[in-house]
């Protein structure tokens, strides 16, 4: 996740969340009564008219009388209404409106001490908020400011120091720190003007106040003013380093952002303990915006990233994973990512307890958070230390199985599983092994199957041999867990293509005599021909020698004992006469082209024969009709005729095809039946020299 936007890209949106704000704050005032005759629809001279109407009311009413305080107060809101519609702003600046609202952000000469004081506040707070929404439009900032508005701008905002405390009160000094927010806004002079006239320190005062509302207000004219000036940073971070509350973080993080040098001074000033302390605070705003703040002092110093985890930053960032506070389980999470990438902390952050919740988080439907998380796991798998602990909770099997929202995340998962994969050799990975002996069962499982997914296949025969791994897999799979048997399937089908690269047609046994192929000219030729089979009725002449050379069927069938060894013409029942002559081709020429509309016929007569080659052959063109509908009866068949390479391509079938058939009927009895079968092929598999070079 990225921290905070740099400023200059959200100014154009502040700038109109600004002016919203003030508006809103204009239609939730019941003393507000604007006549609807004034809307912005109105002719141009009526519009002067009623602005030079309202200028000399206020013109004419700077005093403490009853009368003249209401008229004032009134003129102030008509002349904000108005100023909503920023097509009339440029009317009411033209119709000299800003001298009369600048003069009436003071208050009027006292007549005595004891003298009444009506609408107090209220008419310096409606001036302050008609400034405000003029100086939207930059081109009348500098007016304003020159006729005279910064300085009882900045009285305003000392209004609560005279002893002063009300809603009114709060009002004026809000509606005070958003128009100097809006005065200063892009405009360099101004913001200089407003140190210069002391706006800085009474504005940091105010993040301690206790209408947040005033907090909010204070805080986005200090990060106006900080941003792109040198000199106001550094007196703003002066007094921050002070005063430490979730508005005056906020600030911090921006100038942080903004400013590598910033960030040092702050860290000089000896902000980094009390950020960290307010981890610990009972306001989630303020822990939110700690959190942040934490995360941007490690964006890149190495040294800061150690220093924060050693003032004890690590359990109360893992304790707000566990929030109900989503932007904080998301702001926690991005800190300890940062604080993750350093070899320093990781070991630290695991041992505290940071995993279990890390993992859980990679759950949410919160693509920000979700990926927050994936980036702090991706630290922590960087050390060693961490890898038994991220298999023991179910990690491995987390990141595998997770439903990530975003393209980010998916990659950063990836490379997560790639760390933990480089890691699972020497010390690690005996550790591992001593686990998969001695730990609970729920754990012995859990290492074996991340181990099926993760290990060198130069690791496999000791792990799933010597060490029992393959039985842990087997007891998965064939248990009555559907959870469990889907997880047995995945780590055996991952299992199996590292240990074996599968080969189209594997050669048959050598035969006991050297192997004669007479050619394609001698198939069904009597040239020669010393015997001739009876099939369906027609004649296919044949040469022993041939036949001898071909299998140990025939071998038999003409030196043992058997009738047809002298008989000249030798029935066969059984065969179709295509099935018989594509079989003889294979004889007499060592090759053939096999469909797979014959492909199960011709399966039979090799296996009659012996003719391994062409069982080879035979047995591949099935496997690539192997489906979802037809495995079980591919297995079966692979079963009545010993084809061996067939039935491990089933078996492959469903271990990988497991979710898709395990709701078929029968399939439940079909795992029990092929489990023997699994172990057998695993044990040759992985008990060979050279694994990569197994034929099956």
């Amino acid at each position: 996740m990225e921290s905070r936007k740099h400023q200059d890209k959200e100014n154009l949106t502040e700038r109109k969340g600004q002016k919203r704000k003030l508006e809103e704050e204009l239609d939730e005032d019941p003393e507000i009564s604007i006549p609807s005759s004034y809307s912005s629809g109105d002719a141009h001279q009526a519009l002067l008219c009623e602005v030079g109407a309202q200028v000399n009311i206020l013109n004419n009413t700077f005093s403490w009388k009853e009368a003249d305080r209401a008229a004032a107060k009134r003129a102030t809101h008509v002349l904000a209404e108005l100023a909503k519609n920023e097509e009339v702003v440029n009317v009411i600046v033209d119709g000299r409106a800003v001298p009369a609202l600048v003069k009436h952000l003071q208050a009027p000469p006292s007549e005595g001490e004891h003298s009444p004081k009506p609408f107090e506040h209220e008419v310096e707070k409606g001036s302050a908020f008609a400034l405000g929404l003029l100086a939207v439009k930059l081109e009348h900032q500098q007016l304003i400011v020159d006729t005279g508005a910064l300085p009882h701008l900045v009285d305003l905002l000392k209004r609560h120091k005279d002893g002063f405390s009300s809603r009114a009160v709060n009002s004026v000094i809000r509606r005070a720190a958003d128009a100097i927010t809006n005065l200063a806004h892009e405009n360099s002079s101004i913001k200089t003007r407003v140190r210069l006239e002391g706006g800085i320190p009474p504005l940091v005062e105010l993040l301690e106040f206790i209408d947040p509302k005033v907090q909010r207000a204070a805080a986005g004219a200090l990060r106006t003013l900080a941003f792109k000036n040198d000199e106001n940073k550094n007196q703003v971070m002066c007094l921050l380093t002070l005063l430490l509350h979730y508005e005056a973080v906020g600030v911090i993080g921006n100038l942080v952002h903004s400013s590598p040098n910033i960030k040092k001074e702050v860290l000089l000033a000896g902000a980094l303990q009390p950020v960290i302390g307010l981890l610990r605070s009972c306001c989630s705003e303020s822990q939110r915006e700690a959190a942040l703040l934490l995360g941007q002092f490690a964006a890149t110093d190495s040294d800061c990233k150690v220093h924060i985890v050693q003032r004890g930053a690590v359990r109360p960032l893992i304790e707000m994973l566990q929030s109900s506070d989503v932007q904080l389980r998301e702001m926690s999470a991005f800190a300890l990512g940062r604080l993750a990438q350093d070899t320093h902390n990781q070991a630290g952050i695991a041992h505290n307890g940071g995993l279990v919740p890390l993992l859980k988080l990679l759950d949410s439907k919160n693509g920000s958070l979700q990926h927050n998380a994936a980036f702090a796991l991706y630290g922590l798998a960087d050390n060693e230390d961490n890898v038994s602990d991220f298999i023991k909770v179910g990690g491995v099997q987390k990141l595998q199985d997770g439903e990530f929202i975003v393209q980010a995340t998916k990659d950063c998962v990836a490379k997560t599983l790639k760390r933990l994969e480089e890691k699972i050799h020497g010390r690690v990975l005996n550790h591992l092994l001593y686990l998969m002996r001695v730990a609970e069962k729920a754990v012995q499982r859990r290492v074996a199957l991340a181990l099926a997914h993760l290990c060198s296949p130069e690791n496999q025969k000791t792990i799933f041999m010597d060490n029992n791994g393959l039985e842990l897999l087997l007891v998965l799979f064939g248990s009555t867990s559907p959870r469990q048997q889907l997880d047995g399937s995945v780590a055996l089908y991952k299992l199996a293509n590292k240990a074996t690269t599968l080969s189209p047609v594997d050669a048959a046994p050598p035969s006991p005599t050297p192997q004669v192929y007479l050619g394609e000219q001698f198939v069904n030729n009597a040239t020669l021909s010393d015997v001739t089979f009876l099939v369906e009725g027609k004649r296919f002449y044949a040469h022993r020698i041939c036949l001898l050379a071909s299998s140990d069927a025939f071998r038999a069938m003409f030196d043992g004992g058997y009738r047809e060894k002298d008989a000249r013409d030798i029935e066969i029942p059984n065969i179709r006469w295509e099935v018989f002559e594509l079989m003889m081709r294979f004889i007499y020429t060592g090759s053939v082209d096999v469909t797979l509309d014959i492909a199960q016929d011709l399966l039979r007569a090799a296996d009659q024969y012996l003719l391994e080659g062409l069982k080879r052959l035979c047995e591949y063109t099935i496997a690539q009709d192997v489906s979802l509908e037809n495995v079980i009866s591919m297995y079966e068949l692979s079963e009545a005729f010993h084809a061996m390479s067939l039935r491990h391509t089933c078996i492959l079938f469903i271990l990988e095809q497991f979710d898709k058939l395990s709701a078929r009927s029968g399939f439940c009895h079909l795992i029990q039946r092929i489990i023997p079968e699994i172990r057998n092929y695993f044990t040759k598999a992985l008990t060979r020299p050279n694994p990569h070079s197994l034929r099956l």
